[in-house]
């Protein structure tokens, strides 16, 4: 994509606390450049600044109120809407991208872009949307499709979020799979418990496996298969008639 994050332009919000609501969400995932079309009033004592979080230091007080023609003129523009066309019969809302896609697109777009929300009732009028380069539309339930203005912006900018955030300073998710060693000493571990209950012969093999398969899944970190461990060890503990002992060893449980 272009140098810059896409911009995030807000079409005729009759709330302020909508356009605090986008501003934060801007924040929240790197967006900097804020338009408002047609805004409420969005001044320090507005609704807006209580909804906008830390955006209320940058982005909310550096938004700029601009028309329709200046976004279209000055951007590659994607409307976001809930209501489409299902085919290219009608082309005013068809084509049209999720977040998910648009997010691959605009990575390979070197002019500057703008996506553009519109009002909390009835979202962008076709006459708009027709201006527009491109459109995007969130996947949601037939059954109601509509979202509210505010959401509608956080869960597209969090879809493109790729766009603007380093992943490197992200916290790491990656899972702390615990060692093989760790792992199989567990599996040997609840052998000896099933010989201990005198679980059926018949059987452990297969639920061996079946326990296999579901940690094998779930990829259990160290700290967990440590808790696993004590709370064999409790059990075991306890059936042999010692009653509960606070010394047994049950790292981690």
């Amino acid at each position: 994509m272009g140098a810059s994050p896409p911009a995030v332009a807000v079409v005729d919000a009759k709330t302020s606390g909508n356009v605090g609501t986008i501003a934060r969400a801007m924040k929240n995932f790197g967006f900097e450049d804020l338009y408002l079309v047609d805004p409420p009033d969005v001044s320090r004592e507005s609704e807006a600044y209580g909804y906008a979080g830390q955006a209320r230091e940058d982005v909310l007080p550096e938004a700029e109120t601009v028309d329709l023609d200046y976004l279209v003129e000055n951007f590659h523009t994607v409307g976001f809407t809930a209501i489409t066309n299902e085919d290219a019969t009608k082309h005013v809302r068809f084509p049209f991208r999720t977040p998910d896609e648009l997010a691959g697109s605009l990575r390979d777009v070197e002019a500057p872009t703008c996506l553009v929300f519109g009002r909390e009732r009835v979202g962008l009028h076709n006459r708009e949307i027709e201006r527009f380069d491109e459109v995007c539309s969130i996947p949601a339930s037939a059954d109601y499709p509509v979202l509210n203005l505010g959401q509608a912006a956080t869960v597209a900018l969090y879809e493109l979020r790729d766009l603007t955030v380093d992943e490197t300073q992200l916290p790491d998710v990656a899972v702390h799979r615990a060692s093989e060693d760790e792992i199989e000493a567990f599996y040997d571990h609840f052998d000896d418990f099933l010989t201990l209950v005198d679980y059926p012969d018949e059987k452990q093999a297969k639920t061996d496996r079946m326990v296999r398969r579901i940690l094998g899944r779930a990829h259990p970190t160290g700290r967990e298969i440590n808790t696993l461990h004590g709370i064999l060890r409790r059990a075991r503990w306890h059936i042999e008639g010692n009653g509960r002992k606070d010394s047994v060893d049950d790292e981690g449980y």
